[in-house]
């Protein structure tokens, strides 16, 4: 539209919706550009789906887009950064750098490898540790860990994706990574799904929930379950008694924040939804972004 499209390498992963949703639309099965931003706030907010865009398919008509407009790492709350420069190795997941108050920072999965891009990162703080959710974010994660002398994790579910990590997470018991932030594993969406939860505010799910658009509420990735939607139900109402939160920051999917006691009602409505869920065949089309 007068400049911008988005081209036909789109894969729908809703990535560039989540960073400019009044921008850029879907429609029959790919993203599209709505309207020109109108103003400096979403010019911002367009680049920021350019840059995030695993396939790099939200493009000026003509030339490059503006590199000076790149804003990632970019500020999600006080304590949370979103790296952006998804990856298409990963399925276009969103990946975090969470802030620890000693000046250090975790990286919650993984954005695409490029060492500027790694450079860009520890700068927001020395990297002690990548965190992997489960075996289809695993990608890049030893080199981001080899180039920040930090710890790679992953569940022993699905420590064949990552066979090098430095710390395996093991069994159903929630796991100390740092002062403050805990492992939870969540078989599910994999058989070795984790969620990291970081000062009882921000909760890292991985691909096992996620907050919907279009529902206004937590769901789950019923049509893009690879191990059991069943043994997700159960992990889902162990989770619901225990986790305290306010952010959800999923993989796929868009974030949201609400009150800490909301967000525990949501989740355990979500737990009783996901009982009733039966399994199904792989369908990406029919995720209700």
């Amino acid at each position: 539209m007068d400049g911008w499209y988005v081209d036909d390498r789109c894969i729908n992963c809703d990535v560039a919706r989540q960073f400019a949703p009044d921008l850029i639309g879907e429609s029959q099965g790919r993203s599209q550009v709505l309207r020109l931003p109108g103003n400096d706030a979403e010019t911002r907010r367009l680049h920021a789906a350019v840059f995030a865009c695993p396939t790099r398919s939200v493009r000026p008509a003509a030339g490059q887009p503006d590199q000076a407009l790149d804003p990632f790492p970019m500020a999600v709350d006080d304590g949370v950064l979103i790296c952006g420069h998804n990856s298409p190795h990963t399925a276009g997941a969103n990946s975090y750098l969470l802030m620890r108050p000693s000046g250090t920072a975790m990286m919650i999965d993984t954005p695409r490898w490029r060492p500027d891009l790694a450079e860009r990162y520890a700068a927001s703080g020395p990297v002690t540790d990548v965190l992997l959710t489960h075996r289809d974010h695993a990608a890049h994660g030893r080199r981001y860990a080899d180039h920040f002398g930090a710890r790679l994790w992953i569940h022993e579910g699905d420590v064949d994706a990552a066979p090098d990590a430095d710390q395996v997470i093991r069994g159903l018991e929630v796991t100390e990574i740092g002062e403050g932030v805990t492992a939870h594993p969540v078989p599910g969406h994999t058989r070795g799904s984790v969620l990291y939860l970081a000062d009882d505010r921000y909760c890292f799910s991985g691909d096992s929930f996620y907050w919907s658009r279009s529902t206004g509420d937590l769901e789950v990735v019923e049509s893009v379950t690879w191990y059991s939607i069943e043994e997700l139900a159960v992990s889902l109402t162990r989770a619901a008694g225990r986790l305290r939160f306010e952010w959800v920051l999923p993989g796929h999917g868009d974030r949201h924040r609400l009150a800490a006691e909301e967000m525990s009602q949501r989740l355990l409505a979500l737990a009783g939804r996901t009982r009733l869920l039966r399994p199904r065949e792989i369908d990406f089309t029919a995720v209700r972004w």
